[in-house]
């Protein structure tokens, strides 16, 4: 510990900038993970019982177990069947706002990790700069010819803050990639549950049921915002 605390003060005031962006990502990383594991299942096994209870016209027991359960696909699909009844323009729209506030909540601090995977680097490139410009000033001022080591101590001195923004960039941005990649895949499940949905009900349907088609397209289209972030 008394080493690190050596390395921040002579690495210069960026590292302390750098620190707190550690403690952001360390912080974003477990909440993220502890999230996406409160989720607690693959969705697919569960949408095929809540299917089987649809083909049987258990609709309140399909929504029941939709209400039951914490994985967003299951909010796609209860508010799907709680607008059974209503015009197919309506039930649309409310799955499209349910599936866009899913995915914002699922999606939610991605881009604080990706700011950070960005920025880290950025900053500690800085600070390498910085240190180095602080260096040379010494040595210009510095009587007779510079020695080695007047050089040496001031380059690895400002070197610390390119390896700290890096160490600290590196697993923001694996962290990023695959948490988004979670959030790609809860997206794509939510949009078969959909076309799962409609394809079961279509038969019993009035008028137009389906909405798999354009109801969770929203990964690039109304979530689209979200999935540009790296």
């Amino acid at each position: 510990m008394e080493s690190l605390t050596i390395y921040m003060t002579k690495g210069g005031p960026l590292m302390w900038v750098l620190l707190v962006f550690s403690v952001a990502g360390v912080a974003v990383i477990l909440e993220r993970g502890m999230v996406y594991l409160s989720y607690g299942f693959a969705p697919d096994r569960w949408l095929d019982r809540v299917l089987k209870e649809v083909e049987a016209g258990r609709i309140d027991g399909a929504r029941e177990m939709a209400a039951r359960c914490r994985h967003p696909v299951a909010r796609v699909v209860e508010v799907y069947l709680e607008n059974l009844g209503r015009p197919a323009k309506v039930r649309v729209d409310n799955v499209k706002r349910a599936g866009a506030l899913v995915l914002e909540s699922v999606e939610r601090r991605l881009r604080v990790l990706a700011a950070i995977s960005h920025l880290a680097p950025l900053v500690g490139l800085l600070g390498t700069v910085t240190g180095m410009v602080v260096a040379f000033a010494g040595i210009e001022g510095l009587q007779g010819a510079p020695k080695p080591s007047d050089l040496a101590g001031g380059i690895w001195e400002a070197l610390l803050t390119t390896v700290f923004g890096l160490l600290v960039a590196i697993p923001c941005m694996a962290a990023y990639h695959a948490y988004d990649s979670v959030a790609d895949k809860i997206a794509r499940r939510m949009e078969l549950a959909v076309t799962a949905l409609d394809d079961v009900l279509q038969p019993s349907c009035s008028t137009a049921c389906p909405v798999g088609s354009t109801t969770l397209a929203q990964r690039t289209e109304t979530a689209g915002d979200f999935n540009s972030v790296a």
